[in-house]
């Protein structure tokens, strides 16, 4: 008698990997995202989840991706039904994430050949979105946790591949990819005030800040 077939599992896409840092995008309106952006790409951010609640991303996602596309990855995030996730892949998002566990979202999106980054807490939640097929589980939210859970987790699931969300900073970013995940998706503590008018030097700076604490953390 033989086990169960291993999941179709689409990979992170390779600039996502390699930067090892997602930049959490969450405007007040669509036509903010290119001033930041700009200063994103300059700082060296490789890969932006675009959340869907700012409006209008959807319709701003082809400006975007061919503005961007060429040097970052672009993708959709806040993900919750399966009419998102097909406007997201017919938009060309370059991967999906979403804040919940749904095995639904997870099969429907491996089956398309679209990496997603389903949300969980519970070692429940995070091994049955990996066992369906994600390309990696977010651990959302973050700090209620903290670095050591990618161990605790590694022990019963050791492919298990974690992004950290929610309330990661700089030194926190360096404490999780050192613990082992595989990137740290970052909102406030590198964007601050940057969607409300913020001074775009002091963007770059943080953004240039985050990049090189990615680079230099050892897994």
């Amino acid at each position: 008698m033989t086990g169960d077939a291993a999941p179709r599992r689409p990979a992170l896409p390779e600039r996502t990997l390699a930067s090892r840092l997602i930049v959490v995008a969450r405007a007040q309106a669509a036509e903010d995202y290119d001033r930041v952006l700009d200063e994103l790409i300059e700082a060296g951010i490789r890969s932006i989840e675009l959340t869907l609640t700012t409006p209008r991303t959807f319709d701003r996602l082809p400006v975007l991706l061919e503005r961007y596309g060429a040097v970052a990855d672009l993708g959709i995030g806040t993900v919750t039904s399966t009419d998102d996730l097909a406007r997201a892949i017919d938009a060309g998002a370059h991967y999906v994430v979403t804040p919940i566990t749904s095995p639904t979202l997870v099969k429907k999106a491996a089956d398309a050949g679209m990496p997603i980054v389903p949300g969980g807490l519970t070692p429940t939640e995070l091994f049955s979105s990996w066992s369906g097929g994600a390309s990696a589980v977010k651990i959302f939210p973050a700090g209620q946790v903290g670095p050591g859970y990618v161990a605790d987790l590694r022990g019963p699931f050791p492919d298990i591949m974690v992004v950290p969300s929610g309330g990661v900073d700089l030194d926190g970013a360096r404490a999780w990819l050192n613990a082992g995940a595989v990137a740290v998706s970052v909102g406030g503590p590198l964007l601050g005030d940057a969607f409300r008018g913020g001074d775009l030097a002091s963007l770059r700076r943080r953004a240039e800040a985050f990049v090189a604490v990615c680079a230099r953390a050892e897994p």
